[in-house]
């Protein structure tokens, strides 16, 4: 068992949300647990019993109520709450009366500087644009897209468009223009609103020539809505500042529970983008169920560092749907220097902050040490997500930037936009673990052959279906795809695609996706455990790994490495790459060649493009194997085509 980092007082155990859910389910259901496991056996067993109790203790406005929680109960074409009538908007606005000039949104952007909208002014500038929305023809079932930063127009426009009924759908400016075209136009858009450019790390970005070309791509556009930063207004175009002048009353069309509200993507790194519908039902449950996972209240002071093109943008909405003030960042997060979002945390006096894994670990290469740079006194709460967090980057965040706080790394996906795997604030942090498996989630390690496992490595399933699960694909009429993409491997069980080992409390750790899978001599690993053995050193900035199968032959295990600034590559630092491992994994996964590059080709949102790197490696088409717009980074993939090409030479 992993060494305890972090135990909760009683006092802040007791007065958690999950806490005070655990007396209402005693006080209202007569229901008693001996421990979380006991309770999580209960959520994912009586469904109907626990996402009522969620219903009620949310207190979910509705227009019409369910007539049951399931109606058919299965993987996929699950069934749930028919008969109620909905708005997913309402569950946010609901906090207006209470709070009505509490801080809403706190918006930090390089691009505009600082902004502050109260709870009234939200309600007030969503109405205002959806009455616009209305003027422009949009109606329920039509999609309005955009490509905007994490500033407070996305989530004016998302709330408006949501408020009608239409369907929204987003994508980060910083994306290539093909890229967001195999978005959009698989969904035929009434409506695009674009920001015209943008600054980022101190240098204005002209995004005007890809906007004109995506408004000529997607003839389905009635209209365009620009917020002009670097030119003037194009012609035929609305100005955003011209939809906040309204003054009109905020209203929801009411729909049901299963009507689409948003339609995310998958990477889109390798094929077309999955166009993922999420119906307002599920993400109105499946938020109000997380806040529980992340202690989210009134009063409370959030921000996730996220682009508006990962679905942790979305995961905003959880926070705001427990009246929880939400700061939002669009900025580079190492300009003009690593300390920049510390000091944002610290000045916006945020109790909660999450990011990415990767920014952690990049905090810890740079040698930051908050907790003596800037005033953490009121952070009370740590998350992270997009990769497996190191136990290194746990304990440095123990010594460097709080002893004193909840971490609480989470592990989902947009498939379901939410999480299987995150924090209890009851229960202690150990160290490299996620806490426990989330309520209402049956997620479980299952074998090849479907059996359950218990403190062994397999994969992460999902065996009860769950609110927030995709409605379907967008043009996916027959279902296939969907089916495809989850259900082939174990017949009507949610297959996710990750290496998990779940332990004998609860507790879990990822090891990477499964179809990344390391495998010499029989004996298969997750990458994440040689990255936690490699990147542990302080010579190493970053890594990727791929194990290359070829039939009839051994298998070729590359290990591409970023070197820490200064740090000569040479035998000398090969050999203490190869000790590490050796000592912290098995001589077994010593690679068979270690390449120095100057990065490692990630998504959008942060993930290591090991998938793409190990087809690309084992001869497919470089065209094929990516999608360069989907990437963060598109031309570090160029190594990597160039050491194909050199492999196949030497290969022949």
């Amino acid at each position: 068992m992993n060494d305890i980092l972090w135990t909760p007082t009683k006092e802040r155990a007791d007065a958690s949300t999950m806490a005070e859910f655990e007396r209402f389910l005693n006080e209202k259901r007569g229901l008693t647990f001996d421990d979380y496991n006991a309770m999580w056996d209960w959520s994912v067993t009586d469904l109907d019993g626990f996402w009522s109790a969620i219903w009620e203790y949310f207190d979910v406005k509705a227009s019409a109520p369910y007539t049951s929680v399931m109606a058919k109960r299965q993987m996929p074409g699950a069934e749930w709450c028919p008969g109620a009538m909905l708005n997913f908007t309402d569950q946010i606005m609901k906090h207006v009366d209470s709070q009505p000039e509490g801080d809403a949104l706190i918006v930090q952007s390089e691009t505009f500087g600082r902004k502050r909208l109260s709870w009234t002014e939200l309600r007030d500038q969503v109405a205002s644009v959806a009455a616009h929305l209305r003027d422009m023809g949009v109606t329920k079932g039509d999609r309005v897209v955009a490509v905007l930063p994490n500033t407070e127009t996305a989530m004016i426009a998302f709330f408006a468009t949501a408020s009608i009924g239409a369907i929204w759908s987003l994508c980060a400016p910083d994306m290539g223009h093909v890229a967001i075209l195999d978005r959009f136009k698989q969904i035929e858009p009434k409506v695009l609103i674009a920001q015209d450019g943008y600054v980022h790390a101190g240098k204005t970005v002209d995004r005007r020539e890809i906007l004109a070309g995506l408004e000529t791509a997607l003839p389905s556009l009635v209209q365009c809505v620009t917020v002009p930063f670097v030119g003037d207004l194009p012609q035929g175009h609305m100005a955003w500042d011209s939809l906040l002048d309204r003054d009109a009353p905020y209203e929801s069309t009411q729909v049901p529970f299963d009507h689409p509200l948003w339609i995310v993507y998958s990477s889109g790194t390798t094929g077309n983008p999955k166009p993922i519908v999420h119906g307002h039902g599920g993400i109105i449950l499946e938020s109000a169920k997380q806040s529980l996972h992340h202690d989210f209240r009134r009063g409370g002071r959030y921000c996730w560092l996220t682009s508006s093109g990962w679905i942790m943008w979305n995961s905003q909405f959880t926070a705001l749907g427990q009246g929880t003030t939400v700061a939002m960042f669009d900025g580079a997060p190492n300009y003009p220097d690593m300390g920049v979002i510390w000091r944002f945390v610290a000045d916006e006096k945020l109790d909660f902050f999450g990011a990415g894994a990767a920014f952690f670990s990049g905090c810890m290469k740079a040698g930051l040490t908050p907790r003596d740079e800037v005033d953490l006194s009121a952070l009370r709460s740590l998350g992270s997500t997009g990769s497996p967090l190191s136990s290194d980057a746990y304990d440095w965040i123990y010594s460097n930037v709080k002893e004193d706080v909840w971490l609480a790394p989470i592990s989902g996906g947009t498939d379901l936009a939410g999480a299987f795997v995150l924090g209890h604030p009851g229960m202690p942090v150990r160290a490299g673990e996620m806490q426990c498996r989330a309520l209402g989630n049956a997620v479980r390690a299952f074998d090849e052959d479907g059996n359950d496992l218990t403190g062994v490595v397999g994969e992460l399933v999902c065996t009860e279906p769950l609110p927030s699960m995709p409605l379907y694909f967008w043009g996916d009429d027959d279902g296939s795809r969907l089916h495809d993409s989850y259900f082939d491997t174990y017949a009507g069980i949610w297959r996710h695609g990750d290496w998990i080992e779940i332990n004998a409390h609860g507790g879990s750790v990822i090891y990477g996706r499964s179809d990344a899978t390391i495998n010499r001599k029989g004996l298969r690993l997750g990458s994440a455990e040689i990255y936690q053995a490699v990147e542990g050193l302080d010579e190493v900035m970053d890594s990727l790994v791929v194990d290359l199968e070829f039939l009839g032959r051994e298998s070729f295990m590359p290990l591409f490495v970023v070197p820490a600034q200064g740090v000569a590559f040479d035998d000398a630092f090969k050999d203490k790459i190869n000790a590490a491992i050796r000592k912290n994994v098995s001589a077994r996964f010593i690679p068979n060649e270690i390449i120095e590059v100057a990065e490692v080709p990630r998504t959008l949102s942060g993930k290591k493009l090991e998938v793409p790197v190990k087809k690309l490696l084992l001869g497919q088409d470089p065209e094929k194997v990516v999608n360069k717009d989907s990437m963060a980074n598109p031309d570090s993939f160029d190594f990597y085509v160039a050491y194909a090409k050199t492999r196949a030479t030497q290969k022949d």
